[in-house]
């Protein structure tokens, strides 16, 4: 397909309408527009977006490791990415998708690109956090957050095959998803290479730690050991991440960190997603694990609670029992409310901004 050409695929169906032409798509379009609900509106403004003869469409970023900022990706790269999906998950035309992101971020845009493109019949909710809950369907394919799969774990038998992304999942998530009849994945991904480049089994026989790549992508790092992206059918150059990874093979990796967290403490390398995954099962608190200056360790570990009262260290030895001596919080701080993503994501950078103005 060339990226400019209004392309429909005749087996697409949205909510159960079907569509013989662009042309009809577009007045769908317009009348969803203009009598839909919010997250509908969305879809209906996207759509009409998407036929129109610029090239490229400029997409939010979701500013859970900076600000959010506004990029331009190429309608082509969307659609080689969607059918990258398409192949790696053997989705073919008629699979049954629904979409409860929404669709004013790139996951939600690129459940509705892989849809248009590769025929499938799309069904649109509301992006709660019980989606699943709002109608009594079956689904082939759903991308959730993970507060939406926490929300929906009871559902999750509707479901064949269920990606996850927007944020890390939890080891507690994980293991629940263990008892769950439906395929779970965990995504890896951007904005910038219009969502996941790599998956991650989270269940069953096949469950692994290892990132795959979906097709026609390769891995390598950088002298600090962060990930460097090569997709020829999606970006126009290689990207470089600030993601600690350890290269298995060209096409897999196992997620270390973020190497804007790492906390450096007397010599040892600490990784602060590390310590949470760790952490929690036993801390039903929103919390982020960060690092404050230390005179004799150079940086040390800190908890901050989401927490309108002070707690003591000592309330936490039994979770920290856990942890290696080095990866134990020496101090707990708590903020009454952490900043937050619209997607849902702890904001953590902001936290640590916070918790500098009240210490």
């Amino acid at each position: 397909m060339n990226a400019t050409s209004p392309y429909l695929h005749p087996a697409f169906t949205l909510n159960g309408t079907s569509f013989e032409t662009v042309e009809e798509f577009l007045l769908f379009a317009n009348e969803l527009e203009q009598e839909g609900y919010e997250h509908e509106v969305s879809i209906a403004k996207f759509i009409k977006r998407w036929y129109e003869p610029e090239t490229h469409i400029t997409v939010k970023t979701s500013g859970s490791t900076g600000r959010s900022k506004r990029i331009l990706l190429s309608k082509e790269a969307m659609v080689n990415s969607a059918k990258a999906t398409g192949t790696f998950f053997k989705l073919a035309e008629k699979t049954s998708a629904l979409l409860c992101l929404h669709p004013k971020f790139i996951a939600g845009k690129m459940m509705v690109v892989r849809a248009i493109t590769l025929g499938w019949d799309l069904h649109v909710v509301a992006p709660e956090k019980d989606a699943l809950t709002q109608y009594d369907n079956d689904y082939d394919f759903v991308a959730m957050v993970p507060y939406q799969v926490h929300h929906s774990i009871e559902d999750l038998n509707k479901v064949k095959k269920l990606i996850v992304g927007g944020g890390p999942v939890s080891a507690e998530l994980e293991q629940k998803l263990q008892d769950v009849n439906c395929e779970a994945f965990a995504t890896y991904g951007m904005t910038e290479t219009c969502t996941h480049v790599a998956i991650r089994r989270l269940n069953g026989p096949a469950a692994s730690s290892l990132y795959s790549a979906l097709p026609n992508v390769k891995f390598n790092t950088d002298e600090r050991g962060c990930l460097v992206i090569t997709a020829p059918d999606i970006l126009t150059e290689a990207i470089t991440t600030n993601d600690l990874v350890d290269i298995k093979t060209p096409t897999s990796f196992v997620w270390l960190g973020r190497m804007d967290n790492v906390i450096n403490s007397g010599g040892i390398k600490i990784f602060p997603e590390t310590i949470e995954q760790k952490l929690v099962k036993s801390i039903e608190l929103p919390f982020i694990i960060a690092s404050e200056t230390d005179e004799l360790l150079g940086e040390r570990v800190i908890l901050i609670l989401e927490k309108a009262e002070e707690t003591a260290l000592q309330n936490y030895s039994e979770a920290f029992s856990t942890l290696e001596s080095y990866e134990r919080p020496k101090k707990i701080y708590t903020i009454s409310k952490f900043p937050y993503t619209e997607t849902g994501k702890i904001k953590r950078t902001d936290v640590i901004q916070l918790l500098k103005k009240y210490k």
